[in-house]
Parts: C-alpha cells; sequence; structure tokens
C-alpha cells in the first residue's frame, strides 16, 4: 500500500487530467485570472505571490505519497483551466479526499467539473478499491457545496472552528462523502449528465 497513489494521467473527452509540474506555473496563473478567482477569499487558488508555495506543498505531498496534484487541460484548446487533487490518502483505510479544486471562470459550469470527478472517482473506486472519498469546502462556498451535491455526494456534517484562517476568525468545513456502494449509481448519474452535455454541445 506504500505506493497507493500512483503518478497517473487520467482523460475524458473534454480533458486530460495531467501531474501537476513546476512548468505549469504561468498557464496556472493565467487560468486564475480568468475571474480573479483568488479574491474569493475561501478558496485557496494562488495568485502570483502564493503560486510557488501553492506549487511545492502540491508536489511534496505527492513524493510523500499523501496526494496527486492535477493540472485541468481542456482538450480543445490544449490550454491548462484549472487544477484539481486527491489529497489525504490514508491506503490504510483505503480512503482519500478530492479537492483543491478550481477552474478558470470561464469553464465552470460547462461539463468540465463533471468530467474531472468522473475520471477521479471512477480512479479511486475501481482501480485504488477505495471504500470512500471525502470532500471538504468552507461553509461560505456555497458554490462548492452545491457542487459536491450535485455529483451524489452526500453531506455527512459539519466541523465547527475546524480551521483558524490567516485573520484569525475560524473557520467551519462542511463535510461530504461518497462511499463504495454508492458509486454505482453516482457513476451512472454522472455518465448520463456526460451525455446531457455533449448533447447540448
Amino acid at each position: 500500500m506504500q505506493n497507493w497513489l500512483k503518478t497517473i494521467h487520467l482523460e475524458g473527452d473534454l480533458v486530460k487530467l495531467i501531474p501537476l509540474e513546476k512548468a505549469h506555473k504561468e498557464a496556472l496563473l493565467e487560468a486564475a485570472a480568468d475571474g480573479e478567482l483568488w479574491q474569493y477569499w475561501y478558496t485557496s487558488v494562488p495568485d502570483a505571490s502564493k503560486i510557488d508555495s501553492y506549487l511545492d506543498f502540491a508536489l511534496k505531498e505527492h513524493r510523500a505519497g499523501r496526494g496527486q496534484t492535477f493540472s485541468v487541460l481542456l482538450k480543445e484548446s490544449g490550454k491548462i483551466i484549472g487544477c484539481t487533487r486527491y489529497y489525504n490518502a490514508t491506503p490504510e483505510h483505503r480512503r482519500l479526499e478530492i479537492g483543491y479544486t478550481w477552474y478558470a471562470q470561464s469553464q465552470q459550469r460547462t461539463g468540465v467539473n463533471t468530467e474531472c470527478k468522473y475520471l477521479m472517482l471512477q480512479y479511486a473506486f475501481e482501480e485504488l478499491d477505495a471504500i470512500a472519498v471525502q470532500f471538504m469546502t468552507n461553509w461560505f462556498n456555497f458554490k462548492s457545496r452545491n457542487a459536491i451535491l450535485r455529483i451524489g455526494a452526500k453531506q455527512d456534517g459539519i466541523l465547527r472552528n475546524h480551521r483558524i484562517n490567516p485573520d484569525g476568525s475560524f473557520r467551519d468545513s462542511v463535510v461530504f462523502s461518497i462511499v463504495r456502494d454508492e458509486w454505482k449509481m453516482v457513476k451512472k448519474a454522472l455518465s448520463f449528465e456526460r451525455q446531457r452535455v455533449r448533447k447540448i454541445e
């Protein structure tokens, strides 16, 4: 179980998920500038002052076997449009989290997130044999909370005063999960949504 999270590429109809590299720095900053996503205080989208530490931490977690961060590449244009991550992997319990997810504003509500989650969940349940995949977001990130519910996750609860924010305020975190026995129906729902998006396009 030591090498549970391998360096992998995932590919769908709309996107490729490619392992994060430091060489992606400028492309990620360009994607984050589409909507100036770093201005949303309840997210972890990096700006120019934080991108280096963001990359260093993600790559360190991968080397330690606790995570795998992907740059999201739009197949149609070949451009990097965002980022997403497996993290807090605990292979001894066959659990991990999906998060740190963000996309350029122009790519939100386009089918990109549905496909990314489909690919990552499929790999987690069908290749890693995970028994649960967890999601967590800030209480005030209502867009993220709704997106997590739309992919079929269920809310487990709210962690009150879960973290201390840089400004000293306290963050409440909302926790969701999909468990192994639910994957078959979640997969069916996500597959239907992917087909629906393709027909609209």
